[in-house]
């Protein structure tokens, strides 16, 4: 059984998200910078987290998904509903034409139920 209290929710973006969620108290977080390769860091900050038996959630910024897509699936698609990993855009905007209909989608997906406010 898992503990919820002991769960984190922790992000993996570049210097505005990462300050942004500081600011508003998020502890764990893994900046991600263009000096050197970022698939490289993309890849180990999310195979730590999803090792890490205490994180719940993931924000990942949208920009670097592309680096580890293949294991975001993998984690998406695997019965385990823990960690959840949410695509969040970048100051640059998102590559999904319609993002309300994407995170529809996938909360429906997730939850199995369409939610409205």
């Amino acid at each position: 059984m898992i503990d919820l209290q002991k769960q984190e929710v922790a992000v993996i973006g570049g210097r505005e998200l990462v300050t942004g969620l500081r600011l508003a108290g998020m502890s764990k977080y893994y900046l991600i910078e263009g000096e050197g390769d970022i698939a490289a860091e993309v890849k180990k900050a999310l195979t730590e987290l999803v090792d890490s038996t205490e994180t719940a959630v993931i924000i990942l910024q949208e920009d670097y998904v592309e680096y580890v897509e293949t294991m975001v699936n993998n984690i998406r698609g695997s019965k385990q509903p823990i960690p959840v990993i949410i695509e969040v855009p970048s100051k640059y905007g998102t590559r999904y034409p319609d993002v309300k209909s994407y995170y529809k989608a996938y909360i429906r997906k997730f939850i199995g139920f369409d939610v409205e406010l």
